[in-house]
């Protein structure tokens, strides 16, 4: 029954969006998805068991965050460009104004403000507001490039002001960092002139060393990285021992030794706990279905005839992109821990949940229409025109 749903003679929503939607860039999807559930049974138990929970908190907490998850990215993949911008405007206002509440009611968690309840539940309206501020922001430079006339980007700075304002008083510097490469990556890809890439560069080294004397946390954190018998590296170093233990092929699920010592194993560390679990070479795969993720999505951009989709693909598409590399380089010690979780791979149901968000939005904006070809009687794919009033 289902796959008669899915016939390509049959003019049904579904049978027309499986025709449309780029599978291999939803099978990847779904290959981080599934990474992300055997990576929870693999980590997690250790980390519940040291705090006093069930072995199986959080695996059944990852599962039961799975169903919305894979919801969100499904119904984002049904909607066409105007209806993903009225609803990304909406995400934008209420996370917004979610955020901007945290600094009076939110939970305090580690000396920073970022959660807040909510029906039960703890939400963290940033992780939202990421790639809403990516879909409106590429929506104003789109206006502003058809419409010169148009603010577009004065618009999209001032609305980035008010995010990055909110981030540091949070205090949450890596969050605040993932946005302004976001916005910076927009800009370039819209064609804006590189004095004004130059100027943000050293807007950021400015911020970056504001950042160091103004939070201690921050500045702890880069001492101990820049020199490590200053600091506590406790968590560094048992990411790095649960890197190297695995080998090529990894000790076995739930058999890492360095892993069950490691706080945030299921979570900022997963990666670092795949390598001990399963191995570099499992880790190298992770690597490449990212990679591909991104490169896919580039590469889907450039087909879009309409401007807004090609930009809002681009901007979720390097958020994407900048969130794993930031986790990957926390991982590897390459650069100060940031508390970023690895997209769809670390526990978190916010954090998942927010970024099915932004890639469900992806693939309806990269969503292709069919053309029968007559010398293969095989589907051919062009770009939607969208020809919709903006």
């Amino acid at each position: 029954m289902f796959l008669r749903e899915l016939s390509r003679e049959r003019k049904t929503p579904l049978a027309e969006w499986w025709w449309t939607i780029d599978r291999p860039l939803l099978a990847a999807l779904i290959g981080l998805l599934a990474a992300g559930v055997m990576m929870s049974f693999a980590a997690s138990p250790a980390v519940a068991v040291r705090i006093g929970l069930s072995e199986w908190h959080f695996i059944i907490r990852h599962i039961i965050f799975l169903v919305p998850t894979i919801g969100v990215l499904v119904v984002g993949s049904f909607l066409p460009p105007r209806r993903a911008r009225h609803l990304a405007l909406a995400v934008l206002v209420i996370m917004g104004t979610m955020m901007a509440l945290t600094l009076f009611v939110g939970t305090e968690i580690k000396g920073s403000q970022r959660w807040i309840s909510l029906v039960g539940f703890s939400i963290q309206p940033s992780e939202f507001v990421k790639p809403a501020f990516a879909i409106i922001s590429a929506w104003l430079i789109s206006e502003q490039m058809k419409t010169p006339g148009m603010p577009g980007h004065l618009m999209a700075v001032a609305i980035l002001g008010g995010i990055v304002g909110i981030l540091l008083l949070q205090p949450d510097i890596g969050q605040t960092a993932l946005v302004v490469l976001t916005w910076a990556g927009l800009l370039f890809i819209s064609g804006i002139s590189w004095w004004v890439i130059l100027a943000l560069g050293g807007v950021s080294i400015a911020g970056i060393t504001a950042a160091y004397f103004m939070f201690p946390h921050v500045t702890r954190r880069f001492d101990a990285f820049l020199n490590p018998e200053t600091g506590d590296n406790y968590q560094v170093e048992k990411a790095l021992q649960s890197l190297l233990e695995g080998g090529w092929f990894g000790l076995g699920p739930g058999e890492g030794v360095a892993k069950r010592a490691l706080p945030d194993a299921h979570a900022d560390f997963v990666f670092s706990a795949a390598a001990g679990e399963f191995g570099i070479l499992f880790c190298l795969g992770l690597v490449a279905l990212i990679a591909f993720v991104v490169a896919r999505s580039l590469f889907l951009a450039q087909l879009q005839q309409n401007l807004f989709s090609r930009l809002a693909i681009s901007a979720i598409a390097i958020q994407f992109g900048m969130q794993a590399s930031i986790n990957l380089l926390v991982n590897l010690n390459l650069i100060p821990p940031k508390g970023m979780t690895l997209p769809f791979v670390s526990s978190g149901g916010t954090s998942m949940m927010a970024i099915a968000f932004g890639m469900g939005i992806l693939l309806g904006l990269s969503r292709r229409k069919p053309e029968q070809t007559i010398q293969s009687g095989l589907p051919a794919f062009r770009a939607m025109p969208n020809h919709e009033v903006a």
